[in-house]
């Protein structure tokens, strides 16, 4: 029998310290504080200071800036899933007359509806909130940058528009509807609208010498939803595990995994070869082969950072108080490596299937597509996997629903899997989204479009 998962590894605790030593010492962070999650719970956390013996811990609050964003998305989709809006209506149609409501609340999660980066100036993260006390004055007179849906154009007026939208659908303020609906559940309570005590002052360190200067801490007002959060390394590495799996309290594991899909692609080339992408308030990145979501912040003052690697079932979480510094999104990245490395995941014991429906089993193995050699295998979940034998191509993914299959993913995500019975009850061939699939290279006599050659194969003599 597997035994339960121990604490980590004294060697891996120690490269994680040694990382985030490194991180506060040459990123000249008054504090840095991190945390690491593995199977669903803290594993580890560490903190460096400048201040001896004055370390913070994983209870000690920082402001964690743009991963409010995540906490908003949230709530968005919880609408979403009790049926109160689609994500393909437009803003419009359930917040009228703030001059953005063509773009869908898809776009806006996505950071694809074409409006500014930010406010109209004095620059919103560094005023009082009092100075735009309508969405008109967040937008500004010319709230777009880009036609709506046509690029991936980072707005943190977006982030405010969902927050209203938050407001105007609960009849109750975004931090009371947030603490109520997922702060309680998921038993955040050092996840605050304002710092509470203990809770890390914000600094400015200087480029060019070793001294620095406290930043003032504002009320963000309207533009809360964007960037207003203070949390904790303990918080945080909470919620990253509700991200990795949901719970029905809040949002169930399908939704969770639709926030962590690409719904944007990197607006420009550099991003594109790094390998970003947005979701629906969730950043996603292709790091060395490990894909890695989560989302960063930054305010005047702090930096933060919350990386999950699904696959591994490893997250981390990183916080600092300073305005610039160490960047905690490889700090991050590196320290789910450290440990995904280390101390690879055990898969659990294979099984066989309690049963099986002989209509789906009559379907797996070797198919062709043309000349193209794929195979159909059934998975654990009852779900089918079709993947090309040589490695490159389409692969996907399909779920049984009424009585055919629809894609879950990549090139046919959507289409429909029909397997289509001939005159003596057998699978002919599998039609997949008007692909033809036959047991034999270009079969005889299945309805191969265009048909097959009378003559067959032939050599060349």
């Amino acid at each position: 029998m597997t035994q339960p998962l121990e604490e980590l590894l004294p060697a891996t605790r120690r490269a994680l310290l040694h990382r985030i030593a490194v991180a506060q010492t040459e990123g000249r962070a008054p504090s840095l504080v991190a945390a690491v999650v593995r199977d669903g719970r803290t594993v580890w956390n560490g903190a460096r200071t400048s201040v001896d013996g004055h370390a913070p811990d994983a209870n000690v609050q920082y402001r964690i800036g743009s991963i409010t964003k995540t906490f908003t998305a949230v709530l968005v989709l919880r609408l979403r899933d009790e049926s109160l809006l689609d994500l393909g209506d437009p803003l419009e149609k359930h917040l009228p007359g703030t001059g953005a409501g063509e773009a869908t609340i898809a776009h806006l999660l996505a950071h694809t509806g074409g409006l500014a980066a930010e406010s109209p100036s004095p620059w919103w993260e560094r005023t009082p909130g009092s100075l735009r006390p309508e969405l008109s004055d967040v937008l500004g007179e010319e709230p777009h940058r880009h036609p709506v849906g046509r690029r991936f154009h980072y707005s943190n007026p977006g982030f405010t528009l969902l927050g209203a939208l938050v407001e105007r659908m609960r009849g109750a303020s975004w931090q009371d509807v947030l603490r109520r609906e997922v702060l309680e559940p998921l038993g955040l309570t050092r996840t605050t609208w304002h710092p509470e005590a203990p809770h890390a002052g914000g600094w400015a360190v200087h480029p060019w010498a070793d001294v620095m200067m406290p930043e003032r801490v504002e009320d963000l007002g309207k533009m809360g939803p964007a960037g207003q959060l203070w949390s904790t390394a303990a918080d945080l590495a909470r919620f990253a595990a509700f991200l990795a799996k949901g719970d029905d309290r809040v949002l169930g594991a399908a939704s969770v995994q639709e926030m962590r899909a690409p719904a944007a692609a990197a607006g420009d080339a550099a991003d594109v070869s790094a390998g970003s992408a947005y979701g629906l308030g969730m950043q996603i990145q292709d790091r060395d082969g490990r894909l890695l979501v989560g989302h960063g912040g930054s305010v005047p003052g702090f930096l933060a950072q919350l990386t999950i690697s699904v696959e591994d079932d490893v997250a981390a979480v990183v916080l600092a108080n300073c305005t610039s510094g160490p960047v905690v999104s490889e700090v991050a990245t590196d320290l789910v490596r450290i440990v995904a490395e280390a101390e690879p995941r055990i898969p659990e014991p294979w099984r066989p299937l309690p049963e099986v429906d002989q209509s789906v089993l009559e379907l797996v193995g070797p198919w062709y597509w043309g000349t193209h050699s794929f195979v159909l295998r059934l998975e654990a979940d009852g779900a089918v996997s079709l993947d090309p034998l040589s490695g490159v191509g389409r692969s996907a993914r399909f779920r049984r629903d009424d009585g055919d299959w629809t894609g879950l993913n990549g090139y046919f995500a959507g289409e429909r899997l029909q397997a289509v019975r001939g005159p003596d009850k057998r699978v002919s061939h599998l039609d997949i989204g008007s692909f033809v699939f036959t047991r034999q290279p270009y079969e005889e006599g299945a309805p191969v479009p265009g048909g097959v050659d009378p003559e067959g194969w032939r050599g060349i003599a």
